[in-house]
């Protein structure tokens, strides 16, 4: 059989991802919209062969087993079926930034493990097919498979959810300042939150009002309205983690640095600079600016006590074979 290197993005969803309709499928409880995030990257090796007896996984040169592993095989079972195929595979994946602490690291990793293991596989698979199988082993890898800006549908069934890009890379000069407040692993990651998300009262509310969020987000975007953009996310983040904070058991993912970002970012828009801030499943804390004013973003948040990095991402491509 063959080998195949893809390389992906992580994504920072605006609207947010958060519950399933069926865990198994991950077919998501609403619809969302991300940006990928350029310079950040997963790259991942698959290698299929008559001789290799097992499934093996390496990140960043680590043996990896148990969930891990088994989640890497699940994707390479549903390939194997598709490609009638009955080799197992040897997977070699690296990343450029920190993995579990919320940058969407499973998202760039299984975008790249659909890519890669699927033309290895002898696979041409369309866009729309990828997306659809990357979700299968974390939901939102679904929207790291197409470029720039881009749009996951919730879908009827498992064939139409999947993501599709609203708007090329070069569509809005956007950066991604990320303040790092958290490189640990969380305690709880994504996917046992999705299973709790319909534990909280307000997880229903949230639900029914996404298609409005995503109309809003969707219009600022493409009329590249700042003011709009900026107050559709805040909010879109501040909903989703008081699910987290309202479910049982409550997830409580920000830290004390966290939530001096949002004042920060809250008083520096209101003094004219374009910036808004959301948060995925972790501590720490993407401030959404226009270009031309990273600079000046980054250098603030790096004074914040608690951040010890940032990490500066411009709007990134989609997944491609290296």
């Amino acid at each position: 059989m063959s080998i195949a290197t893809a390389q992906a993005h992580p994504n920072i969803a605006f609207i947010k991802y958060w519950g399933n309709r069926d865990d198994n499928l991950r077919l998501p409880v609403n619809g969302s919209i991300s940006m990928n995030l350029d310079g950040l990257f997963t790259r991942t090796t698959v290698n299929f062969s008559a001789s290799i007896s097992t499934d093996s996984l390496l990140i960043n040169s680590k043996s990896i087993t148990g969930k891990g592993l088994d989640r890497v095989s699940y994707i390479l079972d549903l390939v194997r079926e598709m490609a009638k195929i009955n080799e197992k595979a040897e997977v070699t994946s690296e990343n450029n930034f920190p993995a579990g602490a919320g940058i969407a690291s499973s998202a760039a990793a299984f975008a790249a493990l659909a890519l890669a293991s699927s033309r290895a596989a002898g696979l041409t698979l369309s866009e729309a097919q990828l997306s659809v199988l990357a979700r299968r082993g974390s939901g939102s890898a679904s929207r790291s498979i197409p470029a720039g800006f881009v749009e996951w549908q919730m879908g009827q069934n498992e064939a139409d959810s999947y993501a599709f890009s609203i708007a090329p890379v070069d569509h809005w000069n956007l950066v991604d300042c990320v303040a790092i407040v958290s490189s640990s692993h969380k305690k709880i990651g994504s996917t046992e939150g999705h299973a709790i998300a319909g534990t909280s009262p307000l997880q229903n509310a949230r639900v029914t009002d996404a298609p409005r969020r995503i109309e809003i987000c969707r219009n600022a975007i493409l009329k590249k309205d700042f003011e709009a953009f900026a107050n559709i996310i805040e909010h879109d983040s501040d909903m989703m983690h008081s699910v987290m904070m309202t479910s049982n058991p409550p997830l409580m993912y920000w830290q004390s640095a966290t939530v001096e970002i949002f004042h920060q970012v809250r008083e520096w828009r209101a003094s004219g600079l374009p910036v808004g801030y959301t948060v995925d499943a972790g501590a720490n804390v993407h401030v959404l600016c226009l270009g031309e004013y990273a600079k000046d973003v980054e250098k603030r948040l790096r004074e914040i006590p608690g951040v010890s990095n940032v990490l500066v991402a411009g709007v990134g491509g989609g997944a491609r074979l290296v």
